[in-house]
């Protein structure tokens, strides 16, 4: 492809096109990375035989090709953010400046419980403000009591004070360890990977990463309970276990007995991301609601627990049967007995969440779990505690 250079409106100032910048500037404008670079590399496409093009001549090309493709809100978005109008400056308490982030300032309102939609829209509204009265640079305080106002007019007071929330938090320094359990087919590992996207969260872990490394450090024939799926580690209880107890407390103490041993490196990477204060991600089938309990030195962080559950069958079955199909190497046996020693399980975990205060959310769709996750999340900061740490009653929410 020929090299094609961006210049100023007054025809100086050649620089090469980047699709890596564009992609930045669409990022900034709420697309995902991935998304962000492929609307870059069409545009690229777009200006083969080129030769030059205006700075402006770019930004209407770009809008242009997100009007075919993406809703207006993201139009609207990419305006805000690519305006060659006094782009905003954030001066922050130690008084250096900033350009201002969009990606950041989407975060913190996704935070709060908005919608990808409506943070966007709240981001934009703030942005057209400041360039209604030509602020090109504010304070990072100045800019939250903006925020504050904007959320607590169009979107509610209850939005305004977890933004207030949030950000008191993200100043504080404190890290926030999300624990994410449920069982096999709850949308634990979607909606980690939303949550991690929505709070800029990069330290990630599931259980079943730490079970196979387990599992290659340990030969079956020294730990068979280790190698089994968590629905079936019963099976490898002692052989006269079976006689002893009903399947239910069976599947239990099979579960429990894999969870045991899963709590060694669990504790281990929650303890790393606290020593060094970086937010954490722990999710999987051995999150057990009691593993707060076992945790001893928490420090100042923030630790909050969530139990995922699918209520209806025929919907944890179509998850199950959708993950085998879409990832065999993560599939379950899709045979009735497995499905029933599953449902059972998930039985047993909703059980334990109750009885520990766990809260219990109700996995309809991943979005609107994640929602859900968020705001549950920012409520418990709000009271100035980590969950689960006393037990209370359980807090069951459906999205």
């Amino acid at each position: 492809m020929a090299k094609i250079y961006v210049t100023d409106e007054a025809g100086g100032n050649a620089v090469p096109f980047l699709r890596g910048i564009l992609t930045r500037s669409l990022s900034d404008a709420g697309l995902m990375f991935d998304q962000a670079y492929k609307v870059a590399s069409a545009i690229r496409e777009r200006l083969d035989d080129a030769g030059s093009i205006t700075n402006e001549e770019l930004r209407e090309l770009v809008r242009g090709y997100l009007s075919e493709h993406f809703p207006p809100a993201v139009v609207e978005s990419y305006i805000a953010v690519s305006s060659p109008v006094g782009s905003v400056t954030v001066r922050n308490a130690e008084g250096e400046d900033q350009s201002f982030s969009r990606i950041e300032h989407l975060r913190c309102l996704a935070a709060c419980g908005l919608s990808e939609e409506q943070a966007r829209k709240a981001s934009t509204m703030i942005l057209d403000a400041l360039a209604a009265q030509q602020r090109w640079q504010v304070t990072s305080a100045e800019l939250r009591e903006l925020t504050y106002y904007c959320l607590n007019t169009h979107f509610g007071e209850r939005a305004a004070e977890r933004y207030r929330v949030w950000m008191e938090f993200n100043q504080s320094g404190r890290p926030l360890i999300l624990l994410i359990g449920g069982s096999s087919g709850s949308g634990k590992s979607s909606v980690a990977t939303e949550l991690a996207h929505r709070l800029g969260i990069v330290r990630t872990q599931s259980t079943d990463m730490l079970r196979e490394v387990m599992r290659m450090m340990i030969p079956e024939r020294l730990l068979p309970v280790l190698h089994r799926s968590s629905f079936e580690a019963w099976k490898a209880l002692p052989v006269n276990a079976e006689d002893e107890a009903d399947p239910d407390v069976l599947l239990a103490a099979g579960y429990l007995r894999q969870m045991e041993l899963l709590m060694v490196p669990c504790e281990a990477v929650i303890g790393r991301a606290i020593r060094e204060r970086v937010s954490l991600i722990l999710e999987g089938v051995h999150v057990h609601p009691g593993m707060l309990e076992r945790l001893e030195d928490l420090s100042d962080a923030v630790v909050v627990h969530i139990m995922l559950g699918v209520l209806k069958p025929e919907d944890l079955r179509q998850r199950l049967w959708g993950r085998g199909r879409e990832a065999p190497e993560r599939g379950t046996k899709s045979d009735r007995d497995s499905f029933e020693r599953i449902w059972r399980l998930q039985a047993f975990l909703l059980s334990e969440a109750d009885r520990t205060g766990t809260p219990i959310l109700i996995n309809e769709d991943t979005e609107q779990a994640t929602d859900l996750v968020l705001r549950t999340v920012v409520d418990i900061l709000a009271r100035g505690e980590s969950w689960g740490r006393e037990r209370g009653d359980g807090n069951t929410a459906r999205a």
